[in-house]
């Protein structure tokens, strides 16, 4: 077992031993697929409830490494693409009968002072992961890690559904400022993939002259070859990103 993972049978001492008090971090990991938007979400059988993945910092890490080790556990994937975006710390998202239920559910008997019960602030990240590569992965407490389609989530626990929402948003708002899409795509992919993750990302259509033009237009794409399907006048070229 992993030092750095949270075992059922620890208690307050542990935790306060290896961990930063109060603080948490909360990921929205998307993922593109079948053209639509997929989020990663852990899920309690016993409870019915459903979370985004999640963790905490170790005294020794910095909030960018504790991060991506949590995405690698989830996924099994690293120098995945994240961006801290938002900070989340209103005392309304303070309740704990969710944790209570889950520990019960475990057969733990959850103390007054257990930290698992404790107010945390929780810094939110989202991540952008090749969907074909992710290999999703429960953690000690849920029974299962699956994908969800963006537009058709279950109830989810706490302020996760804000927290989801202020992580598209900024998402959007990344698009053209960061380029960031590119990490939600394989390596290789058509102007019709592109334009088909925008739409997607930002709901709403684009006349596909229009947007070929302003993507070449931005320098940012190298042409690799025709995409091998149907007759070859007729194939669509690959592209491959590239900032040189």
């Amino acid at each position: 077992m992993k030092k750095h993972l949270i075992t059922t049978e620890w208690n307050e001492d542990d935790f306060n031993r290896m961990f930063l008090p109060g603080i948490a971090i909360d990921a929205v990991i998307f993922g593109f697929h079948d053209q639509r938007l997929m989020v990663l979400l852990l899920q309690y059988k016993n409870t019915n409830a459903f979370a985004l993945p999640g963790g905490f910092i170790m005294k020794h890490e910095n909030g960018n490494d504790a991060a991506q080790r949590i995405l690698k556990d989830r996924t099994g994937l690293s120098n995945i693409y994240l961006e801290q975006f938002y900070t989340f710390a209103d005392i309304s998202r303070h309740d704990t009968s969710f944790f209570k239920k889950i520990m019960k559910a475990r057969g733990m008997k959850p103390t007054k002072n257990h930290f698992l019960l404790n107010r945390f602030i929780s810094i939110g990240y989202y991540a952008l992961v090749d969907f074909t590569k992710a290999v999703p992965t429960t953690d000690l407490l849920a029974d299962e890690c699956k994908w969800h389609d963006l537009k058709e989530l279950p109830p989810l626990i706490q302020d996760h559904q804000q927290i989801i929402q202020k992580a598209l948003s900024t998402l959007r708002q990344d698009l053209d400022i960061k380029l960031v899409g590119f990490n939600l795509l394989p390596e290789t992919f058509t102007i019709g993939d592109l334009q088909n993750l925008y739409e997607t990302i930002l709901d709403t259509k684009f006349l596909r002259t229009s947007f070929q033009r302003k993507i070449l237009n931005l320098g940012i794409l190298k042409m690799v070859d025709k995409k091998m399907t149907g007759a070859a006048h007729k194939a669509p070229y690959l592209y491959k990103f590239s900032t040189k």
